[in-house]
């Protein structure tokens, strides 16, 4: 009877699995190389936050190309400027797919928001409509009179701290204030944010803003259940209970939006207000899940980054005050003290961009930008990427290649006096799938950041030089929140209370 069971029985079963080992070593032939991985979690034990640097420490190792394993999940981590050129050409469309995460599932109504979305039809809907309706010059043109009162609101505070002499500021707060308003009044008119808040439920506002500010750490290849099904059984860490408590209450909250701007006695000039009009004529399109998910994603997309942009470069400005000196004089120069610098003024201020893209260059505010997936088989500098590979794209390293950047790890703004230099920068990503949003963002820190150098002399608030050190998250935010001395410059900041 055992011999019987053997044969019968044993024998097939280790074939099958002798052929699915076969199958697989065959699959994952020529793959990029990389560290050793263990059964089950795969080199997930090795990493450590930030991630970013984590996959540079391996690359220095293995090289610019590397695989990992996230449990039984292949991960490419492209580090080369000659690879990424390659990803976002020849491989483009089948580079286009988004892994599937829990916060997409959660989050972002089962991965049908523009960030989550698969390639196809529904993504490129989505994309038009966001390219269209929502972020093209002519709608960011229309809220042009919002942001730039959010951000004299942010020079106001500041001037009344420090009118007289030097005081102490906290930044970080009041630049995630700063960009959630922007944001918010874009989308509803009203700001939900400081003293001067414009909703009448302050409570559930100030909850709303929370809820937003904890799940950006949770978005990207960030979380082990994502990876390790297994951890889903018992809930690890809480994740997945946390995610659904989240959907609820964020779903919630965007109705009640909707709604309440769909029984206004009249539209207004608001993101909401626009979609809905299109609504009553297009409604296929235009469904309250699809107006959801875009509201969603200018709010996870739109206002941490801006905030951490401009965190890190004011701290980039403090530690080298000579570059702070040559921002300010070019702007005394080209628009003096009798009136705020506007958006339009940023063009014919070529240092101040400089700076912007030096920031950008050395602190992407999504140094891994968003995972891709490989829809079919491909190849990226002639290695194979199996389908449903993820595919990371360390931008933080590439932005630091010695090979391609003089000074890699210098605040240098003057190395894009060369042409060119600005085309080698990838903060907002490349290809099908780059951020919709650059134009916005690029907006919100070029202003921002030129109205803090024309209305305020800036200094560290000690000797030593500010603390650059790097924490975890799809952003990449300062592990120690950046306070500086500051004190209103007349008679600039005079007209300002005048």
């Amino acid at each position: 009877m055992s011999s019987f069971l053997f044969y019968y029985f044993l024998l097939p079963l280790a074939f099958l699995f002798t052929l699915k080992f076969f199958l697989q070593n065959k699959k994952f032939k020529k793959v990029p190389p990389g560290p050793p991985s263990l059964p089950i979690i795969g080199n997930l034990h090795q990493l450590r936050k930030p991630l970013h640097q984590a996959f540079h420490r391996i690359s220095q190792r293995y090289g610019q190309i590397i695989s990992l394993w996230f449990g039984s999940r292949l991960v490419v981590v492209v580090s080369s400027p000659s690879a990424v050129q390659e990803c976002f050409t020849k491989n483009d469309i089948v580079l286009a797919n988004r892994p599937r995460f829990l916060v997409g599932e959660y989050i972002s109504y089962n991965c049908t928001t523009v960030v989550f979305a698969p390639y196809g039809d529904h993504w490129r809907n989505l994309r038009r409509i966001t390219a269209i309706e929502v972020l093209s010059t002519h709608r960011l043109n229309k809220f042009s009179e919002m942001r730039r009162d959010e951000m004299k609101r942010l020079v106001q505070k500041l001037a009344q701290d420090s009118h007289k002499e030097f005081a102490k500021v906290e930044m970080k707060s009041r630049f995630s204030e700063m960009t959630f308003n922007t944001i918010m009044r874009m989308i509803s008119g009203k700001r939900y944010w400081g003293d001067d808040c414009e909703v009448e439920d302050v409570e559930k506002a100030r909850k709303f803003r929370q809820m937003i500010k904890d799940l950006v750490p949770l978005g990207g290849a960030n979380n082990p259940a994502d990876f390790l099904p297994i951890l889903r059984w018992f809930d690890f860490a809480h994740l997945e209970s946390r995610l659904k408590s989240f959907a609820k209450r964020i779903d919630g909250f965007l109705q009640g939006l909707i709604d309440e701007h769909r029984n206004a006695n009249q539209r207004a000039n608001t993101m909401i207000d626009h979609l809905l009009s299109l609504q009553e004529s297009q409604p296929e399109y235009y469904t309250d899940q699809i107006i959801k998910g875009l509201i969603l994603v200018m709010l996870l997309a739109g206002t941490d980054t801006s905030a951490v942009t401009l965190e890190w470069a004011m701290s980039s400005l403090l530690n080298n005050p000579h570059v702070l000196e040559k921002a300010k004089k070019e702007i005394d120069t080209y628009i003096g003290q009798e009136r705020l610098i506007d958006e339009p003024d940023i063009s014919k201020l070529p240092y101040l961009q400089r700076i912007v893209s030096e920031t950008l260059r050395l602190h992407p505010a999504a140094p891994l930008l968003v995972p891709h997936e490989a829809s079919d088989d491909c190849t990226i500098a002639g290695y194979n990427v199996p389908r449903g590979t993820m595919v990371l794209i360390n931008a933080w390293a590439i932005h630091r290649d010695p090979q391609v950047w003089s000074d890699p790890t210098c605040f240098k703004p003057e190395r894009f006096e060369k042409e060119g230099e600005a085309n080698k920068l990838i903060p907002f990503g490349l290809g099908r799938r780059a951020c919709p949003g650059s134009g916005l963002a690029q907006r919100t820190v070029g202003l921002t950041l030129g109205l803090l150098i024309q209305c305020f002399d800036w200094k560290r608030a000690s000797k030593e030089k500010i603390d650059m050190r790097e924490g975890g998250g799809i952003t990449m935010p300062k592990i120690i929140p950046l306070e500086a001395m500051c004190r209103a410059r007349h008679p600039i900041i005079d007209g300002l209370f005048s």
